[in-house]
């Protein structure tokens, strides 16, 4: 779990200025099954594309393309 107090109002100061996609992530990474699937994620390694396409589908994310060359 993380160790920000969520009821001090200080520790939450920023959000009042992030877009909505940066409010949206600060919600989705305190999510304790979220968490718990990208750990078995990471910890996999070797993760096929349809594993990847169904997380990223269970939690609404998007990724961004990546080009061939820079990969």
């Amino acid at each position: 779990m993380l160790s920000i107090d969520w009821r001090s109002p200080a520790a939450y100061g920023y959000a009042k200025h992030i877009p909505a996609a940066g409010f949206a992530w600060e919600y989705l990474r305190r999510n304790d099954e979220y968490r718990q699937d990208c750990q078995t994620i990471a910890l996999t390694g070797g993760t096929a594309a349809r594993e990847l396409e169904a997380f990223a589908h269970r939690w609404g994310l998007r990724f961004p393309v990546r080009s061939r060359r820079a990969a």
